[in-house]
C-alpha cells in the first residue's frame, strides 16, 4: 500500500531570505521536512571569499538562527531538516547544528553531504579549467539526502546540490523510490523547482497583481508529493499570498532553458506538465514524464576576475546627450585616456521627460563602470577624477554617490564534469561515510521542434503593452537570461505562439539583444514561452555592469512593450 503523500516545507529561497520563515513553517501546520535553498552561483562567490578570511567560515550562517529556533519543536514532531546551507563547508555547518542542538540540550543526529567540491581535481572538468577558482562545485542530486533519512538523520546538510534535490531526496525516502523511478523522481524535480525559490511560488513577484486580492507577505510553499510523483503545492491557512495555476506556472518558467530539464537524477520533461486547481491555494502538478539522467554533471566555477568602480553623473533638463558626451569625454581626459582600463562601460540611462513638472522628472543618468585586474587603477583614483568635473563639467553637474573604492568581482563559467570524476558521499549521523552509486544514464534528448503554428485570421489589431495579454517571469542563468511568458486563455496563448518568434523577443528587447541568440521554447500544457537570451549578462551576476544584472526585470520590460494584438483577445 502506497503512503500517503509526503508534505515538504520550503523556509529559504536565497541565503538572506526571511529569518522567521522556519518558525512559520513549522509552527503553521503538519509538515514532514523543512527544506531550505540557500544556494545560488553568486552565493558559491559570496562563501568563498568568507572562506578565505576564515577557513572554518563558508557556509550559510542564517540557517543556524533558524535552527536554533525551530530544532527542539521538530524533534519532538519528527520533522526531518534538510538544507544546502553547507554550502563550501558542509561537514563544518554539520558540526555547528551539533553544537546548536547542544546549547538548546537536545540531542540530534545530523549528517552532511559532501563531494561536490571540485577545487582540489579539476582536471575531469571539461572544458579544461586555467588556473584556481575561488569555487568549483558540481551539481549533485538527492541519493545522499535519502540515505541519510534513511539512516535516521535528523537533520542533513549539503553542499552544492541541485535546488530540485532538497524535494527529492525526502520524497525518495518516504516512498522508498528505485534509481530508475524516472517519472516519479521527474514529478518530484518538478515540485522542488517549484518551492526552491519560497514565495515565489505563492504569489511573490507575480505580474498579475489584480489577482493577488491578499497583498500580505506570502506564505511559503508546501509540496505534497504523492507516491506516483504527482504533487500538489500549496500553503498554510491564514498566510498571505495567492497558491493559483498563474502562481505555479510562473515559478515552474524561472531560470530554465529547453523543455529536457537535465538534473544529476532524471532528465524531467517540463513539456509534459499539466497544472490544475484542486482548491483553494491548491494547484495539482500531474504527468510529468522523466527519463535518464545525462552522462555528465553540470559544474559552476567562480574566478576572481578582478577589481571594478562606478560612478553615476546625473544630468538635468536640456542637451542630455550632449552633456553626457561632454561629461564623458573629460572624465576620460582627466583620468589619461580609456586604454589605461580593461574595461569600460558606458550607459545614458532615460528617466527625463520634455517640460518635467517636477525636477526628479527632469533626470538622466550617467553610469560609467571601469574594470582591471589592479586595483589601484578602478579605485579612488578613479572616483575622484569625477569629481574633478564638479567645478569644470556640464551645467546641473552632481552625482548620486560621494567617491567609492574599488570592489573586487567575480567570473562565472558554466562547465561539466563525468560522474566518475565525482565522489557524492553522505557522512552518517554516526560518522559512517558512504559514496553514492551512479545511476543509469542516457544522452540529452534532442531538443522537440514544436510544430509551426497554422496562420489564423485574427481580424482588427490595437496597440496595447504585451503584458494585457501575458505574464512573465525572468532571471538568470550563468551568462543568459530567460524570460517565462504565459497567458491566461488557449487564444491569447495560439496568438502569442505565432507572434512571439526569436526575431520579434530580439526587436522588443532593443538594442542590448541585437546580436545575440535567443531561443523561443514552446510549453502547451502550461499556455507558456520560454526566451533564452544567451549572453546578455556576460561573464555572470557577479561581473555583469547591467543595472539589472540578474535580469529580473527583464520580463516586465518586455510586458510593457506595445504591440499590435487583436481586438478579440481584449474583450
Amino acid at each position: 500500500m502506497s503512503r500517503r503523500a509526503v508534505r515538504i516545507g520550503n523556509c529559504s529561497g536565497f541565503y538572506g531570505d526571511r529569518i522567521e520563515a522556519a518558525r512559520e513553517m513549522v509552527e503553521g501546520g503538519p509538515i514532514d521536512v523543512l527544506c531550505g535553498d540557500y544556494l545560488a552561483e553568486l552565493t558559491m562567490l559570496i562563501l568563498a571569499k568568507a572562506q578565505a578570511k576564515d577557513p572554518s567560515a563558508g557556509y550559510a550562517r542564517t540557517f543556524l538562527t533558524q535552527v536554533e529556533a525551530v530544532l527542539g519543536t521538530c524533534l519532538e514532531r519528527g520533522i526531518r531538516i534538510v538544507a544546502n546551507a553547507g554550502g563550501l563547508n558542509p561537514a563544518g555547518l554539520a558540526a555547528a547544528v551539533r553544537e546548536v542542538a547542544a546549547g538548546l540540550g537536545l540531542t540530534a543526529r545530523v549528517a552532511h553531504v559532501e563531494g561536490d567540491d571540485l577545487r582540489g581535481s579539476l582536471g575531469a572538468v571539461v572544458p579544461p579549467v586555467e588556473g584556481q577558482p575561488v569555487s568549483a562545485n558540481a551539481y549533485l542530486g538527492g541519493w545522499g539526502i535519502t540515505r541519510a533519512l534513511a539512516a535516521g538523520a535528523d537533520v542533513v546538510v549539503t553542499g552544492r546540490v541541485t535546488d530540485a534535490s532538497l524535494v527529492v531526496g525526502p520524497a525518495a525516502w518516504w516512498h522508498g523510490w528505485g534509481r530508475g523511478d524516472w517519472d516519479a523522481l521527474a514529478g518530484a524535480v518538478v515540485a522542488g523547482h517549484v518551492i526552491e525559490c519560497g514565495p515565489q511560488a505563492t504569489g511573490g513577484n507575480y505580474a498579475f497583481l489584480d489577482e493577488l486580492t491578499d497583498r500580505r507577505y506570502p506564505g511559503f510553499p508546501i509540496a505534497e508529493v504523492a507516491a506516483d510523483g504527482s504533487s500538489v503545492i500549496t500553503k498554510h491557512p491564514g498566510t498571505g499570498g495567492l497558491v493559483s495555476v498563474g502562481t505555479v506556472t510562473a515559478q515552474l518558467l524561472y531560470e530554465i532553458a529547453e523543455p529536457a530539464y537535465l538534473g544529476p537524477d532524471c532528465t524531467a520533461h517540463f513539456d509534459t506538465i499539466r497544472l490544475a486547481q484542486d482548491g483553494e491555494h491548491r494547484v495539482a502538478i500531474s504527468g510529468v514524464r522523466g527519463s535518464a539522467p545525462p552522462p555528465m554533471l553540470k559544474v559552476a566555477l567562480n574566478e576572481a576576475g578582478g577589481f571594478r568602480n562606478t560612478v553615476t553623473l546625473v544630468l538635468t533638463g536640456l542637451d542630455i546627450e550632449a552633456k553626457a558626451a561632454h561629461a564623458e569625454a573629460l572624465l576620460f581626459e582627466v583620468l589619461g585616456g580609456r586604454d589605461r582600463f580593461a574595461e569600460v562601460d558606458v550607459r545614458l540611462l532615460r528617466f527625463d521627460t520634455p517640460d518635467a513638472p517636477s525636477n526628479e522628472r527632469a533626470t538622466a543618468h550617467l553610469r560609467i563602470t571601469v574594470k582591471d585586474l589592479d586595483p589601484r587603477t578602478v579605485g579612488r583614483a578613479f572616483s575622484n577624477a569625477a569629481m574633478e568635473l564638479a567645478l569644470g563639467g556640464y551645467a546641473g553637474f552632481h552625482t548620486t554617490s560621494p567617491p567609492t573604492p574599488e570592489s573586487a568581482f567575480g567570473i562565472y563559467r558554466p562547465a561539466a564534469v563525468p560522474r566518475s570524476a565525482v565522489r557524492h558521499t553522505v557522512v552518517l549521523p554516526g560518522g559512517e561515510r558512504l559514496v553514492i552509486d551512479d545511476p543509469e544514464v542516457g544522452e540529452a534528448p534532442a531538443p522537440p521542434q514544436a510544430p509551426a503554428p497554422a496562420p489564423v485570421e485574427d481580424g482588427p489589431h490595437t496597440a496595447v503593452p504585451l503584458g494585457v495579454v501575458c505574464g512573465a517571469r525572468s532571471g538568470d542563468k550563468g551568462g543568459n537570461a530567460n524570460i517565462g511568458l504565459w497567458t491566461r486563455t488557449e487564444a491569447e496563448y495560439a496568438w502569442l505562439r505565432r507572434f512571439l518568434t526569436a526575431d520579434k523577443a530580439r526587436e522588443l528587447l532593443g538594442p542590448e539583444a541585437a546580436d545575440l541568440t535567443i531561443d523561443v521554447w514552446a510549453l502547451p500544457n502550461l499556455l507558456a514561452l520560454n526566451v533564452v537570451v544567451h549572453g546578455i549578462l556576460g561573464a555572470g551576476v557577479a561581473s555583469s555592469t547591467r543595472p539589472d544584472p540578474q535580469a529580473k526585470g527583464l520580463g516586465e520590460y518586455l510586458r510593457s512593450r506595445v504591440v499590435e494584438v487583436p481586438v478579440k483577445l481584449l474583450s
